[in-house]
């Protein structure tokens, strides 16, 4: 891009950064990246004079960090790529963890002293939460390469750097878990650093998946000298190295809900080892049985356990009383909220991932982090009676609203009229629950108005749905007048 078209795009930048300020409509738009970087940096209440990043980290605890990473190995690779341009540029290679914090870096001294200002330094987060656009948080957010030119940043502080950044991703745990950086002042910096900055990205991730394969290697060989029926082979991150030919596993057997497992999470000093956490942990597994994981060398083992008919969960949540679970022959408290996590989990029983769940109970406005915040208090009172990845029911379910569909398939009036209590949680405002509980409202009355006898349609008239339905009252209305049912639905066509 030419200066003069800089200077263009720098004076739309600065129209539109000052409307953001304000909160006002945008005159012109940046490019649609950046665009969607800065609603979303906005939503999270971004300060646009904030002047540096945060400190996140205690540094006395940084060399600990960096030893634990897995791109600590990678480093010189990395340096190798990128140290030398950002040595001769002026300019300074940054490399990051998945969530954005500066473990390494490295420069000249006087574009490391600029750096220090802003917070581009040893323990500083570089989220798009933390600190708007920019490369690094940028980059994260998509998943992909980008370069963020001086007033796409947010901050106004950062409108005299200009960075390229590209996300690492662990082929082992298929998680994001670094970025590399090379920032500098604004026109120094060439958008088409980028591109090179992606290739160092791919290079790392390329040996990576090398010692991923070799890991893999050596942990067959050792599993391979086992006598007997050892099980399914893990590695540190649930993925099925071997001893499931069948595949009734898929490729992943998910051991954490945690959005940042072991695997990828940066141990600190004084934690416990994992396979120590691990060790005897019993889980249901996709196909509905129970598994044993037993560390076993750098993985797990994973042996299928007998185990009895786990009980039946029951779920009461039609009509207008209070929603109520039982485990078993066990009722447990149950709030709204919890309610129509497990209406909507029964409702998909090939389960929902967080992200799915959050769409379904908040709609747009969603939040994938409070659904696992709600299903981690949820196992809490149900333990496996609720599996994950994606989130779903792992035991028999009895439910009023699955019984209703059931006699409704099989077009059986009266046994639909005494199961239809009404509405499906009345009080919930979930979109997902809102549609199926329509839904079921309107097939239920079109079924009983077709087939339904007097009986079925008093039944019905008792509902909050049916309570002050014209037509069911007009036909009760026109029974017999000695029928004290059709004394009542007189009363209730004209009070």
């Amino acid at each position: 891009m030419s200066y003069a078209h800089l200077d263009a795009y720098s004076r739309l930048l600065r129209g539109a950064h000052e409307a953001a300020a304000t909160g006002r409509a945008w005159p012109e738009s940046p490019r649609r990246l950046i665009e969607a970087s800065w609603r979303r940096s906005l939503e999270a209440g971004i300060d646009l004079e904030g002047t540096s990043a945060p400190l996140v980290y205690d540094l006395s605890y940084i060399e600990d960090i960096r030893r634990a990473h897995p791109l600590q190995p990678l480093l010189p690779l990395l340096a190798e790529t990128l140290s030398d341009l950002a040595r001769q540029t002026g300019h300074v290679m940054i490399v990051t963890d998945g969530q954005g914090r500066v473990l390494w870096r490295e420069g000249g001294t006087a574009i490391l002293r600029r750096a220090d200002q802003i917070g581009l330094a040893d323990g500083h987060q570089w989220e798009e939460g933390a600190v708007g656009t920019n490369g690094i948080g940028t980059a994260l957010a998509t998943g992909r390469p980008v370069h963020v030119y001086s007033e796409e940043h947010l901050m106004r502080v950062l409108h005299v750097w200009s960075c390229s950044a590209a996300p690492i991703t662990d082929p082992d745990s298929g998680r994001v878990i670094g970025c590399v950086d090379v920032s500098g002042t604004a026109r120094s910096l060439h958008p088409a650093t980028v591109a090179l900055v992606g290739a160092a990205a791919k290079l790392a991730e390329s040996r990576l998946a090398l010692r991923m394969h070799e890991r893999d290697e050596r942990l067959r060989r050792r599993y391979e000298s086992l006598h007997g029926r050892p099980g399914v082979l893990l590695s540190p991150t649930g993925r099925v190295i071997c001893g499931d030919p069948a595949g009734r596993l898929g490729d992943r057997v998910p051991l954490w809900d945690d959005p940042d497992p072991p695997g990828d999470r940066i141990r600190l000093p004084g934690e416990i080892g994992e396979h120590l956490r691990m060790s005897g942990q019993r889980m249901i597994l996709r196909d509905g049985t129970v598994g044993l994981l037993e560390p076993f060398s750098d993985g797990y083992l994973l042996r299928t356990v007998p185990t009895a008919t786990p009980p039946a969960l029951t779920l009461s949540f039609l009509g207008e009383g209070p929603p109520s679970v039982a485990l078993g022959d066990r009722e447990r408290p149950l709030s709204l909220r919890h309610a129509e996590i497990l209406a909507l989990l029964a409702l998909h029983q090939h389960g929902l991932t967080a992200e799915q769940l959050s769409f379904h109970v908040y709609g747009d406005a969603g939040n994938p982090v409070t659904i696992r915040a709600e299903i981690h208090r949820l196992r809490s009172q149900l333990g496996n009676a609720i599996a994950a990845k994606p989130y779903r029911l792992a035991c028999p379910v009895e439910a009023d609203f699955l019984a209703v569909r059931r006699h409704l398939a099989a077009a059986d009036p009266g046994a639909l009229a005494r199961a239809y209590k009404g509405p499906l949680l009345p009080r919930s405002e979930s979109p997902e629950i809102r549609r199926a509980r329509d839904e079921l409202e309107a097939q239920v009355r079109a079924c009983l108005l077709r087939h339904g006898c007097p009986e079925h349609l008093w039944a019905y008239a008792q509902t909050a749905g049916g309570r002050d339905d014209y037509e069911v009252l007009e036909r009760l209305a026109a029974l017999p007048s000695t029928d004290s049912r059709s004394a009542a639905a007189r009363t209730r066509l004209h009070p």
